[in-house]
Formats: structure tokens, C-alpha cells, sequence
């Protein structure tokens, strides 16, 4: 019976997830409860157990009283003679611990014990249902769906079942949830119910992503390249900023892979969801730049207080910039926490006062350097802004002239159609005059 019941205990152990510890706990207080049914009481009864045979013993501690002594409660008391045959140095007035045999015990009493075992396995199920889960909140699993609940999914994770909810989906085209179709969730959390652990999972989480790419990349895992920000609009795209510790390691080209063959298979897990690897920078300027890439940028003015910037793009990439319903820009604003105004070179420059350089520092002048296209400001060298004074003047001379001479030509050229049109003009009247006299002297003849 007892290797019976040890095997019984590893498979539960193996299976459940139980401890030994707490199924011989779960014995104990049923043989305790069993010994409350039967007898009445059980506030001096003992439970020892062996771990190692599973063999188990029940005691019941009772009071010695003279022989003679009428016997009150058989439960708590015994006399001298009943008590030396189990302990021979017993005295009155001391204690001994008869053994009761289980076996003794009415129907309902052993119903009653069984039925404390199984709810305290019950117990330890779940509870050991929540430990797992709660230690995995804020990972991804996969699971298989299960079952349709009005507009949520059952998503079977193994031991439990977790809860998809219509929020917590995504709703696009490319993206279909069909029974025992697998797919991996985002753990958002666990909570402990009196039904067991209730767990609610996402597929629209930006930490989704992130896990993705942890599980994919060895750098990420490794801590040798870092996910500094992240921004997502699930099922359209996702824009992630990262950063090597490792000056020889670039990040980018670790997460996308060779050809692309890590975040293909993250794109291909979210069912084409596009993804932009971009490289963090502690400027903020850069990061703005690089947030709103694939578009080419002109110039970028960050105010780092306000948390605001202003953005300058060549009048042909401003739609790229912006992207679909705003779509890129509004993920750039996400992933550096700046409010982005984005405006193409002609608005710009039609914005009253607008230049470059107020957007920039102001402790920078036009006599200590210039800002080229980019926007950075260059700092001159001794004498070169005089050198570099003349060279403006002289090119605004040359444009001058330039203008004139363009001009010049353009009214001689003027002049001249003038002229060959009056002359044509002459030359068609003359002919006229002369088809008339013609006329004239053929009708006379």
C-alpha cells in the first residue's frame, strides 16, 4: 500500500506540479479530519509520516488517571493499567500516545478525509498553475486557439486555458484567428481567482515585438545590443530603436540579419506587419533623423525642453515623411517622445522669417560660422569669414550680373520678333495691293 501510494505521489508531483511536501500535508489534515468525524473531537491527535516509505502513523495523546477512575472522555483519558501496557515507566497523571488504526474509521469519516486530499490537490493544482504563469507575465507563449467566447478567443497554453480579448486583437486582413491555429501571446497578466488563475494575454502589445526579437537575436539576449524604444500600430507597423554596447557590433544589421533572415521571421510570426530597425542616438536631432527614415531629411530643429522639433524635407519626400494617414510621422513622435512638425523646403522658406539658424543655437552668429544644408552649424577659422563675406558678395555680384545681361538678351530678343513681325506684316500688305491692281486690270480688258 505504500509503494502504492508513493507512486501515486511522484505522478501527481510529475504531472500537477505538487510538491511532496504539501501532498503529505494534504494527508495529514484528512486523517485529522477523519478522526473529527469519527470521534468527535481531535485537538490531541498526531500524524507522523515517513517521506521516504510513505508508511504513516496516527497517535492520540491521553491523560493517565488512576485505576478505578470512572473514564470521562475515552478520547483524552486512559487508566494506569491500559497505559503501562503501551508505555511501562507511565505515571498517573502524566501522558501517552495510543496508536489508532485508520482502518476503524466509519464510511463517511474515510469519504470525508478523501475528499480533503483531493481539494487540497485541487489547491496546489492551481496554485501552481498561477506560480508558472505569473513568473511568465510580461514573456510570450505560444498557445493553440481553443474556443470562441462572443468576440474574445480561449487560448489553450498547456495547463490552463488564457483569455484573447477583442481589444487585445488585431484586426487586419492579413491576420485570421481560426480554431487550433498557433500562435504566440503576450502575457499581460495573471490573476488569482477562486476558479483558478485567470490570464490575460495581447497580439497588439509593443512588448510583443520586443520579446520577438529577444528570442531571435542572439546580441539582444546576450546584452550586447539593446532595445532603447519602441512604437507600433499592431498589424501595420512597428518602428524599434536600438543600441550596441559593443562599438564592433552594428545593431541594426544584427536584428535584421543576413538578407534579412531575423526580422523576417518576426514579420512572418505577425503575418507581414512591417518592421523598421533604426539606431539609437543620444542626439536627439539624429534620432528624429532616423526615426522618420525611409525619407531623406534636410534639417532637423529639436528643442530638448519642450520636447518639440521641427522638421525640414526636400519638397519630394514631404508625403514619404509623413507616410500613409500620417502614419510614419506619427511613429517617429512615439518612439523619440518628440511632437514632430514636419514642413517641406518651399513651406519653409515661405514661413515669414524663417532661416535656418533660428531654429539653432543662439549662441552661434553669422561672424563666428554658417550652417550648411544639413543644418549644422560650421564654425570659421581665423579670417575665413571675411574671406568667405567676399565670396558671398562677389556670388550675389555675379548673380547680378548675370540677371542683367539674361535680362539684356531677353529684350533684344523682344526687339528683334518685333521688328521680323512688322516686316511681315509690310510684306503681306504690298502683296495685297498688288493681287488688287491685278484684278482691276484683267476686269477692264
Amino acid at each position: 500500500m505504500s509503494k502504492e501510494m508513493m507512486d501515486a505521489l511522484d505522478m501527481l508531483e510529475k504531472e500537477k506540479n505538487i510538491s511532496k511536501e504539501s501532498l503529505f500535508e494534504a494527508i495529514e489534515n484528512s486523517l485529522v479530519t477523519a478522526c473529527r468525524n469519527h470521534f468527535g473531537k481531535a485537538d490531541n491527535v498526531r500524524v507522523e509520516i515517513d517521506p521516504e516509505t510513505c508508511d504513516f502513523h496516527l497517535y492520540v495523546d491521553k491523560v493517565v488517571i488512576p485505576d478505578g477512575e470512572k473514564i470521562e472522555d475515552k478520547m483524552t483519558e486512559i487508566c494506569l493499567a491500559d497505559a503501562r501496557a503501551i508505555d511501562p515507566d507511565a505515571e498517573v497523571d502524566g501522558t501517552v500516545s495510543e496508536e489508532l488504526d485508520s482502518k476503524d474509521f466509519t464510511r463517511i469519516a474515510t469519504q470525508n478525509a478523501k475528499n480533503v486530499i483531493l481539494q487540497k490537490i485541487r489547491e496546489e493544482e492551481r496554485g501552481a498553475v498561477y506560480r508558472e504563469y505569473h513568473d511568465k507575465e510580461h514573456n510570450i507563449v505560444t498557445g493553440v486557439v481553443q474556443r470562441f467566447i462572443g468576440r474574445n478567443i480561449s487560448v489553450n497554453l498547456g495547463r490552463t486555458d488564457a483569455i484573447l480579448s477583442e481589444k487585445e486583437q488585431i484586426h487586419t486582413r492579413n491576420e485570421h484567428y481560426r480554431l487550433r491555429d498557433r500562435l504566440k501571446v503576450y502575457i499581460l497578466e495573471v490573476r488569482d481567482g477562486n476558479k483558478g488563475p485567470r490570464i490575460l494575454v495581447s497580439r497588439t502589445h509593443p512588448d510583443l515585438v520586443k520579446r520577438l526579437f529577444e528570442q531571435e537575436v542572439t546580441e539582444i539576449r546576450e546584452g550586447v545590443v539593446e532595445i532603447m524604444a519602441i512604437a507600433r500600430e499592431p498589424g501595420s507597423r512597428t518602428k524599434i530603436a536600438v543600441y550596441s554596447n559593443n562599438p564592433n557590433v552594428d545593431p541594426v544589421g544584427a536584428c535584421v540579419g543576413v538578407n534579412g533572415s531575423r526580422v523576417n521571421l518576426i514579420v512572418d510570426e505577425l503575418n507581414g506587419e512591417k518592421i523598421d530597425v533604426i539606431p539609437w542616438d543620444d542626439n536627439p536631432g539624429n534620432l528624429i533623423q532616423n526615426a522618420l527614415s525611409p525619407a531623406k531629411i534636410v534639417a532637423v530643429f529639436a528643442d530638448p525642453d519642450e520636447k518639440t522639433a521641427k522638421v525640414v524635407v526636400p519638397d519630394y519626400q514631404l508625403s514619404l515623411a509623413i507616410g500613409k494617414e500620417g502614419q510614419n510621422a506619427r511613429l517617429a513622435a512615439r518612439l523619440t517622445g518628440y511632437k514632430i512638425d514636419i514642413k517641406s523646403e518651399t513651406q519653409a522658406k515661405d514661413t515669414p522669417g524663417f532661416r535656418y539658424e533660428d531654429y539653432l543655437d543662439d549662441e552661434y552668429d553669422d561672424e563666428e560660422g554658417y550652417y550648411d544644408e544639413d543644418g549644422e552649424f560650421i564654425a570659421y577659422e581665423d579670417g575665413e569669414y571675411e574671406e568667405a563675406e567676399e565670396e558671398e558678395y562677389a556670388e550675389d555680384d555675379a548673380a547680378g550680373e548675370d540677371a542683367v545681361q539674361e535680362l539684356t538678351e531677353e529684350e533684344d530678343a523682344a526687339e528683334e520678333a518685333e521688328e521680323e513681325a512688322e516686316e511681315t506684316e509690310e510684306e503681306a500688305e504690298e502683296t495685297e495691293e498688288t493681287d488688287d491692281a491685278d484684278d482691276e486690270e484683267e476686269a477692264a480688258t
